[in-house]
């Protein structure tokens, strides 16, 4: 078990351009913790939030800083969630924390924690990340709304107990006053409620889609009895993304999403208005009874004859400033329109949704950079005689950050093919840096040393951990030995990773179990070697190095998985290679929240009299 000191130096040698790019710029407060719980580097929101500079919380306990009672008292040790997270190495998060700050001042706190990695050999988990937010400004929020509707409550029973004493023959309409201001205050507490349920759904994603579709579900039918949500592409185009309608239902038999026309200059289309930078509007029936002025009217009113609207709110997505797109709420029924604090409402949903939208898509350009990265990390295919290469990187499932699968093939020194896939430990932008500097050391070891693969991969293992970043990695190193027109020999170490799949043209399928030695990042140094293993292989023959992305799904075992590919192998072991790696590629199992890795390679067929 290493200590914890050689963990921070370990994450302060993290390449500073990484940290700087991602991490430093994260508005949300980070901090990563060692497996005891102390912390090892905090981003410049954490020292914000902690009111403490870096340098003054590395090596205090994350558990001290920000779990603390109401009245500022340390929180057992034993009742705390994050620490048995840690220890057990899985994700947690907690709402109820309160964080005490370098100036004494207590403050609420949520937190969500992810652990750097699963398990190791040793059953030792690295540690994990904290993100931390202050949840103060919700809560207060919340409690001045609380304070306002509860004094306006005891004001009207005052008032409507002292109108009583005054006149008992105004008793009736005292009493029909007082249930239509109660109505209005119950009708108030149930925004508000919806308001908060829908800040605190869509705040747990990034994905635009899903956000979206938990906002519709939301809406109807406690608000309205139709939602429509236009989100504007670039500078002129519009997209109906989310049509959300009563249960059992449609408008007209039509599917009304997709692309709608620009949204033009339109003078008295509250939609067009809106899109270019106008308020909330609200329509009552006698307002939508007017002629369109423009293409996108045309499409929108449509769509508002089609679902019978009686009452029409429009406001837009973000703030005049930036607005992201337009919500449409409709009402079917003339006897309960929407009225000017519903709009109210629906203004202030519009702007939170207009947020997570934008803070939806940054993410995604984020991700977009990190993936583009990543692929141009991996190198082309080199041509080598008559073998056939053909490889593979599918990012994980968007909301995942990019991780440290990679492939290599290459030229050795003395003319054989060099095979290589690998797994750094970890899934961000640290994991990819790694991976590229794990496989620049090792093809300078291939190149330079000629022999076994299993005495190669020992070398990188020595080397891993004083000239790169890599605390842990998994690999197969192969050369495919011999002639261009055959026989071939595969030789093979693997370090801790999931074994080759040998396809051969007459439907076997064998995975290459032989040459397993243990993970790099062991130092094994003079204790043991890894071994070096040997098989034959047919003309014909499909060689299949992967990570355990493809093999690996939540709620099925390694076995299902290995045995799940090697059916779909063998289906697919007469297309041609590059049909094989995407039909593969897209079976990934349902769930799976990692990337996949794949490099295949087919023999030559000897050739026929006519080919010669």
């Amino acid at each position: 078990m290493r200590s914890g000191g050689e963990h921070e130096r370990r994450l302060s040698a993290v390449e500073p351009g990484l940290w700087q790019q991602v991490v430093e710029q994260l508005g949300t407060a980070m901090a990563v913790l060692d497996p005891a719980g102390r912390i090892v580097a905090v981003n410049p929101a954490a020292e914000r939030l902690l009111g403490r500079p870096a340098a003054a919380v590395y090596g205090r306990d994350l558990h001290d800083l920000c779990h603390r009672d109401p009245g500022g008292a340390l929180v057992p040790r034993e009742r705390c969630p994050l620490l048995r997270a840690l220890a057990e190495g899985r994700p947690a998060r907690g709402d109820d924390d309160r964080c005490l700050r370098g100036d004494g001042r207590l403050i609420p706190i949520s937190w969500s924690a992810t652990p750097l990695t699963g398990d190791d050999v040793s059953g030792v988990s690295p540690g994990m990340v904290v993100l931390l937010v202050e949840t103060v400004a919700d809560r207060r929020a919340r409690r001045e709304r609380a304070e306002r509707a509860e004094r306006a409550e005891r004001a009207e029973r005052a008032e409507l107990a002292e109108r009583t004493e005054r006149a008992e023959r105004a008793e009736r309409g005292e009493q029909a006053e007082r249930a239509a201001h109660t109505s209005a205050l119950e009708s108030l507490a149930e925004r508000l409620t919806l308001v908060a349920e829908i800040t605190d759904v869509l705040g747990q994603t990034l994905e635009v889609d899903e956000a979206l579709a938990r906002l519709g579900r939301l809406l109807v039918p406690r608000l309205a009895d139709w939602a429509a949500v236009d989100l504007r592409v670039g500078s002129r185009q519009v997209h109906r993304v989310a049509v959300t309608g009563p249960e059992g239902r449609d408008a007209g038999q039509e599917d009304w999403r997709g692309q709608l026309p620009p949204a033009g200059e339109a003078v008295h289309s509250p939609l067009v208005q809106v899109l270019n930078g106008g308020g909330p509007v609200l329509q009552d029936r006698a307002d939508l009874a007017g002629p369109p002025d423009s293409p996108l009217a045309t499409v929108h009113d449509a769509f508002l004859r089609a679902t019978g609207a009686a009452s029409v709110i429009t406001v837009p997505l973000g703030s005049r400033r930036q607005v992201t797109g337009a919500l449409t709420l409709v009402r079917t029924d003339a006897a309960r329109p929407f009225d000017t604090g519903d709009l109210e409402v629906v203004s202030d949903i519009g702007r939170r949704v207009g947020l997570v939208i934008d803070n939806a898509r940054r993410f995604g350009q984020q991700r977009a950079v990190a993936e583009a990265m990543q692929r141009n990390l991996l190198p082309p295919l080199p041509e080598h005689g008559r073998i056939q290469l053909a490889a593979r990187y599918q990012p994980a499932p968007a909301g995942s950050q990019v991780g440290g699968d990679w492939y290599d093939a290459f030229t050795l020194r003395d003319g054989t093919l060099a095979l290589v896939i690998g797994d750094v430990v970890g899934h961000d932008l640290t994991a990819a840096a790694g991976m590229a500097q794990l496989q620049g050391v090792l093809r300078s070891l291939a190149w330079d040393h000629i022999g076994p693969t299993g005495a190669v991969v020992d070398r990188l293992d020595d080397a891993m951990h004083a000239i790169t970043t890599v605390s842990m990695a998994t690999l197969v190193l192969a050369r495919v030995e011999g002639p261009d027109t055959g026989p071939w020999t595969l030789r093979w170490t693997s370090a801790g990773h999931p074994p080759p799949l040998l396809l051969t043209p007459d439907g076997n399928a064998q995975y290459l179990e032989a040459g397993q030695g243990l993970i790099l990042g062991t130092q094994l140094g003079g204790s043991g070697r890894r071994p070096s293993a040997a098989h034959a292989l047919s003309p014909g023959s499909t060689l299949l190095l992967y990570t355990d992305g493809l093999i690996e799904s939540p709620g099925s075992d390694l076995d299902t998985g290995l045995g799940r590919l090697r059916r779909h192998a063998l289906t697919l072991v007469h297309e041609p290679l590059d049909t094989l790696c995407d039909q593969l590629a897209a079976r990934m199992p349902l769930g799976s929240t990692d990337d996949i890795a794949l490099l295949a390679l087919r023999l030559p067929v000897p050739l026929t009299g006519t080919e010669v």
